[in-house]
């Protein structure tokens, strides 16, 4: 699945390519340490692997810190494979990636991808998602469940295609978008884009976070493509997407069109007006 323009690079162009993959963490110890070895098994030497674990009950910030240790033995003094950020609680989805995501930022990433810990996304994925990015010359590609050729893990049952075919429906009706799904949480990003974006201001958290992005991605006039992809179902552990979560990002849908009802293309995002989002 290796995009022919990745495929086609030189092992030395490969070598500058500075690629983080944030990874927000509640106990997966036992999902981490295949995620690191498929992850750096890819055709990018400087690939790099931001684990956000939140006090994991499971161990898994301990987990991530044997991996950092394993991996970064060998790794450059400037560019370590592995690092690690400990929260003291469950922060929740959105904050995580925001932490991630500036702390990559900050270490100088020009490619930030997120991605879920429990294999739902392929990291197969990735060197066609980095090749239609330099391809396309696109701001974000989106790893889709809801385009043509996207796929969906044969054990949904039709209650649960239902409510997530829904609420990708419901988002992009209140939202006025065109993003098939608007709740994707695999995604890269340019550095450009998430540092016009403002990370610091987002106020959404739990898979809301998804939508706000997604929202602010379209308004704003970036280039945005979405791949096609087979979403499959956590090889191990539990979902944390309850029906409460789904409530609240339900309701959280019509806060962030209230909040950006003033935003306008001409403004930096970090710069624009945003009203103030209650908790």
């Amino acid at each position: 699945m290796t995009h022919p323009l990745i495929a086609a690079l030189q092992p030395a162009v490969l070598e500058q390519i500075r690629l983080t993959v944030v990874v927000p963490t509640y106990n997966e110890a036992d999902n981490l340490p295949a995620m690191a070895a498929a992850l750096f098994a890819l055709p990018f030497p400087r690939l790099q692997l931001l684990v956000v674990d939140d006090n994991s009950p499971d161990g898994t910030g301990q987990v991530a810190d044997e991996l950092a240790a394993r991996y970064n033995a060998a790794a450059r003094p400037d560019r370590p494979r592995v690092v690690v950020i400990h929260r003291q609680g469950k922060g929740g989805l959105g904050t995580a990636y925001v932490a991630g995501m500036s702390r990559a930022l900050a270490d100088g990433a020009e490619y930030v991808l997120q991605m879920d810990a429990d294999f739902s996304h392929s990291p197969a994925y990735i060197p066609q998602m980095l090749g239609v990015m330099l391809a396309t010359e696109a701001h974000v590609v989106i790893g889709s469940r809801y385009v043509p050729g996207g796929t969906l893990d044969e054990g949904w049952g039709p209650g649960r295609r239902l409510m997530s075919w829904w609420a990708n429906l419901y988002s992009r009706a209140i939202l006025n978008l065109r993003i098939r799904d608007m709740t994707a949480g695999f995604k890269l990003w340019r550095r450009a884009a998430l540092l016009e974006i403002g990370l610091e201001k987002i106020r959404s958290n739990g898979y809301s976070f998804q939508v706000e992005m997604a929202y602010l991605c379209e308004k704003l006039g970036y280039r945005l493509v979405e791949i096609p992809i087979h979403f499959e179902d956590r090889r191990i552990g539990q979902s944390k997407l309850d029906i409460p979560v789904k409530l609240e990002s339900a309701w959280r849908t019509w806060q962030i069109r209230w909040r950006y009802r003033h935003l306008d293309q001409n403004v930096p995002v970090g710069e624009q007006r945003r009203d103030p989002v209650p908790h």
